[in-house]
């Protein structure tokens, strides 16, 4: 289907031009007029200009069709890096990505904790430039940061409000600070809409799709794609999924409210129900301190997923809690897919996966209708870094949504 650029402005339809480059593998440039609805003569200035960036690179002939051989251009994917950190209490992951969202480098590192904000920049700022420059990338060439993390977001003023770990992170400036650490343009983004970024980004998903990302770290996110659009809400801090009540008189959850899908059926829940245990906890070597709950759910993920009753009972009662929230989402949102994603899933994705496929079958709305697929996300442990970097390069390639603070901040 043709792009409709018309009333475009000159930077949105050069993004849309390498878009569609990106997006086809190769591509004429007569095809791209057709696609876009552009003349032959602007699609010609406009790919002059890439092919002077080095963005794009003419990779030889097409059949011929009656006239001279078409000449094929291709996104240079190399040409260009972006860097995606998933910033977590429990870790942190950095990626540095080319053009097309091919992984070049990765390093997991040790979570957030309870650190402040200036403890925590600094090591970030010296572990990304470390990762770099020891994958041997011009740092010219990286157009800048993204960063995926969770709380309330306050974008009006660039900063966080709320975190349960660590009040110093309350209304820090993340990307000012990182920015000028770093000397790159550095954009924040919730981590589910970054994992739902990257989703779309490495065409796992149809361009036309309705999808959500749910994203399991140490709590729940969930990140919308409507019709290829990122759907932000009117303060980037859409898809809280983690705190939809799901038990009114359930246990008291950080955010204000009780029984939230977070208190019931996160990872730090499902550690609190194997304690309760002991001989569980005993034969699963579980620590049940604050800073091994990461650790501790995957040993009973991995347990669930070889059948152990106990711990197959554990897992099975979040993935109940977190089925049934799906079902409501799925109902208000009529999705066409849904995208299980993050570490927190781990060994446990197929458990979690089984019992949300058969509530929806089961009690979706919209069953009789279509169907909601449901699947696991192949880059689960990095998908929210993956996005993140994916951010930075939707952000230069796709003009419908591209990000202001990133393009200020290039200034």
């Amino acid at each position: 289907m043709a792009k409709h650029l018309k009333g475009a402005t000159a930077v949105e339809t050069h993004s849309a031009i390498l878009d569609l480059i990106r997006s086809s593998g190769v591509v004429s440039r007569i095809e791209l007029a057709d696609r876009s609805g552009l003349t032959g003569a602007s699609i010609s200035r406009i790919v002059k200009q890439l092919l002077t960036e080095g963005l794009i690179v003419e990779v030889g002939f097409g059949d011929r069709t009656g006239g001279k051989r078409r000449t094929l251009l291709q996104l240079n994917a190399r040409s260009r890096h972006a860097v995606g950190v998933s910033l977590d209490f429990a870790s942190i992951t950095y990626l540095v990505t080319d053009l097309s969202g091919e992984v070049i480098a990765r390093l997991d590192a040790d979570g957030t904790g309870h650190d402040t904000p200036a403890t925590v920049i600094p090591r970030v700022a010296a572990e990304l430039e470390g990762l770099v420059g020891s994958a041997g990338i011009d740092r010219a060439t990286v157009m800048g940061i993204g960063i995926a993390v969770a709380g309330r977001q306050d974008n009006a003023h660039q900063v966080l409000r709320g975190n349960p770990h660590s009040e110093d992170w309350e209304l820090f400036d993340i990307e000012d600070t990182l920015s000028t650490a770093t000397d790159l343009p550095v954009v924040v983004e919730n981590d589910s809409t970054c994992a739902a970024i990257g989703e779309f980004w490495v065409g796992r998903i149809p361009a036309s799709a309705d999808f959500a990302t749910v994203y399991l770290a140490t709590g729940f996110g969930l990140g919308l794609v409507t019709n290829g659009d990122i759907y932000r809400g009117s303060s980037s801090n859409v898809g809280e999924i983690g705190h939809m009540v799901l038990d009114v008189n359930g246990p008291p959850c950080w955010c204000g409210s009780q029984g939230c899908l977070e208190m019931l059926a996160a990872p730090a829940r499902i550690v609190e129900r194997a304690l309760e245990q002991p001989g569980l906890a005993a034969e699963l070597g579980l620590e049940g301190e604050p800073g091994t709950v990461r650790q501790d759910a995957e040993r009973i993920a991995r347990a669930a997923a070889s059948d152990h009753e106990q711990a197959l009972a554990v897992v099975e009662e979040s993935a109940f809690y977190l089925s049934r929230a799906l079902v409501s989402v799925t109902n208000l949102l009529d999705l066409d897919q849904i995208i299980l994603a993050g570490p927190g899933f781990g060994a446990a994705g197929e458990i979690y996966l089984r019992r949300i496929w058969q509530d929806l079958e089961r009690l979706s709305f919209v069953r009789a209708v279509h169907p909601t697929k449901v699947g696991l996300s192949k880059s689960s442990d990095i998908s929210a870094a993956l996005g993140a970097a994916s951010l930075v390069l939707h952000s230069r390639l796709t003009p419908h949504q591209t990000s202001s603070r990133l393009a200020l901040a290039a200034r």
